[in-house]
């Protein structure tokens, strides 16, 4: 049988941890009651298993369980922080602040808030995909309602100074939320710490299965106006049925993720990209040197086009983006937005390694790299103009 692509595409998702669907499992067949349902046992094993799933999400953030509202997944946690915080709160201000490399759900939540007539400032980031917390400061005004911005950038994997940030907001009565998506369950991520009022989560990229998220809301600070009513469930914040199997796979996952080292997760990053970068020249990194994710590597290419090269890497599963902007052409907003010219963005891969990423694949996907980006570079009239100027230093 043909040798599957080596998967380096976690920030997009992740298996599932068979533990977790191991977990699962009974509450499709044999626990299947409605967790709405407490006058009978079907329903009474099913909402206590709810309830020990959101002790186990709040748990991973340093939260208490009754501030966790399961969602069915990032996109509807962050639209329902940014319009629910909005919308509830108009008496007291209009303005939200976020940045320009957020994550699609959150941009396009900021836009359809000014179509209702909210203000919103879009923060710049430096080279490195940072937002410096001294803008965030200075564009707080008296009628600021929220700040929005991503814990650790899912495309480069810079960490923004949360703590700081956090302080800042709490100092000027400013509501703090988080997308944290890509940083929970890899890096420490305290609620108290940081100072954060609202926080998204994501069960499938830790491991756990798709089609389930979580919002942290502060309690009882923060006022939320619901997006989805008519049942109640989820303390008036969220109607509708409690998606039983997918809250418990999500408290595993969550659990689970005590278990891995990002310190390791780390060495094998760095052992891919040392490999990569030894043999090639014309090779750039995006995102912060040090203050980064553990198991991110956004790459440039030189002297590659980025779909060919896309096309042409068929033994190692990656991409060049989020996922969820996979369908748009043009390079990516996030390097743009670091300042990465069209070109150098157009060529760049975003590897993403796992909780099942092994030590014997890391080489395997670096010969792979390499080799693609050879023989494409083969047939590229600017590098071999490069090689040409080269020649002739």
């Amino acid at each position: 049988m043909k040798q599957r692509p080596i998967y380096l595409d976690n920030h997009a998702t992740t298996r599932c941890d068979p533990r977790v669907v191991e977990a699962m499992l009974p509450f499709f067949t044999q626990e299947y009651g409605n967790s709405s349902s407490p006058h009978h046992l079907y329903g009474r094993n099913a909402s206590e298993a709810v309830d020990a799933a959101r002790e186990s999400v709040a748990r991973l953030i340093g939260a208490k369980s009754r501030e966790i509202i399961f969602t069915s997944g990032a996109t509807e946690s962050n639209q329902l922080a940014l319009c629910g915080v909005m919308r509830a709160n108009r008496m007291r201000g209009d303005h939200l602040i976020t940045s320009a490399t957020e994550h699609k759900s959150v941009l396009d939540t900021a836009k359809r808030l000014e179509r209702e007539g909210f203000k919103v400032t879009m923060l710049p980031v430096d080279a490195y995909g940072d937002v410096d917390p001294q803008l965030v400061e200075a564009a707080i005004t008296n009628r600021t309602i929220l700040v929005s911005l991503m814990a650790a950038n899912n495309e480069v994997g810079t960490l923004l100074r949360m703590r700081e940030i956090g302080k800042i907001c709490r100092q000027r009565g400013v509501w703090f939320h988080s997308d944290a998506v890509q940083m929970a369950g890899k890096m420490p991520v305290d609620v108290e710490a940081m100072q954060l009022d609202l926080v998204s989560l994501s069960a499938h990229k830790i491991y756990g299965p798709k089609g389930v998220g979580a919002l942290y809301v502060r309690r009882p600070e923060v006022r939320l106006e619901p997006m989805l009513i008519g049942g109640g469930q989820e303390r008036g914040m969220r109607s509708g049925t409690v998606a039983v199997p997918l809250v418990v796979g999500f408290g595993v996952a969550c659990q689970l993720c005590a278990d891995d080292d990002p310190a390791e997760m780390a060495r094998r990053r760095d052992l891919l990209e040392t490999l990569i970068v030894d043999e090639l020249d014309g090779v750039t990194r995006h995102g912060h040197p040090t203050r980064r994710l553990p198991n991110n590597l956004n790459l440039g290419f030189a002297w590659v086009n980025g779909s060919a090269l896309l096309i042409n890497l068929r033994g190692v599963a990656v991409s060049n983006g989020s996922a969820c902007t996979s369908s748009e052409t043009g390079p990516s907003y996030v390097l743009k937005a670091m300042g990465v010219e069209d070109e150098e963005a157009n060529a760049s891969l975003r590897f993403g390694l796992g909780r099942f990423t092994t030590d014997e694949e890391i080489p395997r996907a670096a010969i792979e790299v390499v080799e693609t980006v050879n023989r494409l570079r083969a047939l590229s009239p600017a590098y071999e103009m490069h090689r040409f100027a080269r020649s002739r230093i």
